[in-house]
């Protein structure tokens, strides 16, 4: 049905007169007497009656009122549904656990008005596409992979460096060491499953082992997180890496040790990524938290591939607090 037709009908029905209906709308009055004309067409019925005073609903017309005024309420709803400011901010944050859900978590903390949309998607491919067709919008990601380049229209700001931290068993010769640099780490076997082939972590650590001789090794299924944990609890050889802000619980006998890599600190680099066309006033708020939030490593020796320096730093601008 023509909406048009269905809010010229109720000025109509509401003035009582075509020619003050036709002054609303901002329409000539022959527009409103051919949309009335139109709908009555379709209908099968007469809506209104001419009279000396103006136009008169008729028995039909009084039926379908209500139901014209229901359109009119569903069009408004779901125009709003999708206004700027009115829908979710969809964001992607790769895992629950991870530090851009800390991230996010932080945003929400701060503007607890803000409504969130959080998902999950498994890789940069993905979470473009995503992008770029409107699914999301925004993600956390580390750009770029080597050999690669974001499209045209998506745009990036580095938000967090997160150190990695080395994570052990009781029995691990290192478990009693407070601190290690990269190089005590070659000839450890360092175990991460979950590392897949084509993913921007995987890029990371691949460098990460290459610059420093590292053997990280992500042969065998992965089981989760907890099988993780409980093999590395386990072993006097294992260890893995983990994110600073990655949060973990493991049972209280496992006595896993978070031990900190320095000399320098290998950091993973986290970016915000969005549409530069994305009007959602959240995703302005959201790169302006950001930015202030994001912690400063002054006089800190970090390692992080040179791929990952073409990323451009966070920047305030366009991008005002909700007030």
């Amino acid at each position: 049905m023509d909406l048009k037709a269905a809010r010229t009908f109720v000025e109509v029905a509401d003035s009582g007169q075509f020619q003050e209906a036709a002054a609303v709308l901002a329409v000539t009055q022959q527009a409103v007497s051919k949309r009335v004309a139109a709908l009555e067409r379709e209908l099968g019925v007469r809506l209104f009656a001419r009279t000396p005073r103006g136009a008169e609903l008729t028995i039909d017309g009084q039926a379908f009122l209500p139901h014209a005024r229901e359109l009119l309420r569903a069009e408004e709803r779901a125009a709003a549904s999708v206004r700027p400011g009115r829908r979710a901010l969809r964001v992607d944050v790769i895992g629950q656990r991870l530090a851009p859900a800390a991230l996010l978590r932080g945003f929400h903390l701060a503007h607890p008005g803000i409504d969130l949309d959080v998902v999950t998607l498994f890789d940069a491919d993905a979470a473009v596409a995503a992008l770029r067709s409107g699914t999301i919008d925004a993600t956390f990601r580390a750009v770029t992979m080597p050999g690669r380049q974001l499209p045209e229209g998506v745009e990036a700001a580095r938000v967090l460096d997160e150190p990695l931290h080395l994570l052990t068993g009781p029995g691990h010769a290192l478990a009693t060491a407070r601190a290690v640099t990269p190089a005590q780490l070659a000839g450890h076997r360092i175990w991460m499953p979950g590392i897949v082939r084509g993913t921007e972590w995987a890029a990371y650590y691949e460098a990460l082992a290459a610059e420093f001789g590292l053997t990280i090794d992500s042969i065998g299924p992965n089981f989760g997180i907890e099988a993780l944990l409980d093999a590395v609890a386990d072993s006097s050889a294992l260890a893995t890496f983990v994110g600073e802000q990655t949060r973990l619980v493991w049972p209280a006998g496992h006595d896993l040790r978070r031990i900190t890599v320095r000399d320098p600190t290998p950091v993973y680099p986290h970016s915000l990524l969005w549409e530069s066309a994305n009007a959602h006033p959240a995703l302005a708020a959201l790169r302006a938290h950001l930015a202030a939030a994001r912690p400063a490593r002054a006089g800190a020796r970090t390692w992080t591939p040179t791929w990952a320096e073409a990323c451009v730093a966070p920047s305030a601008r366009d991008a005002p607090e909700p007030s």
